[in-house]
């Protein structure tokens, strides 16, 4: 009889979500943090400060499981390839929106941000379908109910 494993079960697809979401995580931290230097309604710089506190945790467990794995944190850009790429914001978006003046930054940084988390939302739900590992899925699950939360509420700042 075999003694059972201690080590964490995970897949390729665990992998690659984790190796997919770090960066998108570092990139909406990026953008969130633009809101500090640009003049917002309280209500968007506090859900701001929120995501950017929740997705640098987040970002750190996510580094930490894959150590725990032996897994880099990172993957050759080519290896997304087959999925269609890393869905990320592109860097074009985020320099003209460094740039937005007045009022025109807070509109831009609603859309922008909503897109982004909704890249993260669709990645998560992959995530949910074709992972294994169960720590990978739960978190999973949390990002598709947080950040569509989120999305919700960012699309309720573009209409008032």
């Amino acid at each position: 009889m075999r003694a059972p494993s201690s080590a964490p079960e995970f897949n390729a697809a665990d992998v690659m979500f984790l190796q997919m979401m770090i960066p998108h995580h570092e990139q909406g931290v990026e953008i969130v943090r633009l809101a500090r230097d640009h003049q917002v309604r309280p209500a968007v710089a506090e859900l701001a400060a929120a995501i950017e506190a929740t997705q640098r945790s987040e970002a750190e467990d996510m580094k930490g499981w894959l150590r725990d794995w032996g897994q880099p944190a990172t993957a050759d850009a080519s290896a997304h390839a087959g999925h269609g790429g890393m869905p990320m914001t592109s860097p074009d978006l985020i320099g003209a929106l460094k740039s937005a003046p007045g009022a025109e930054f807070e509109r831009r940084f609603l859309d922008i941000l909503a897109g982004h988390q909704h890249q993260a939302v669709e990645m998560s739900q992959t995530e949910t379908s074709t992972g294994k590992n169960p720590a990978a899925r739960d978190l999973a699950h949390r990002i598709v109910e947080s950040r569509t939360a989120e999305i919700k509420q960012l699309l309720g700042y573009t209409t008032t």
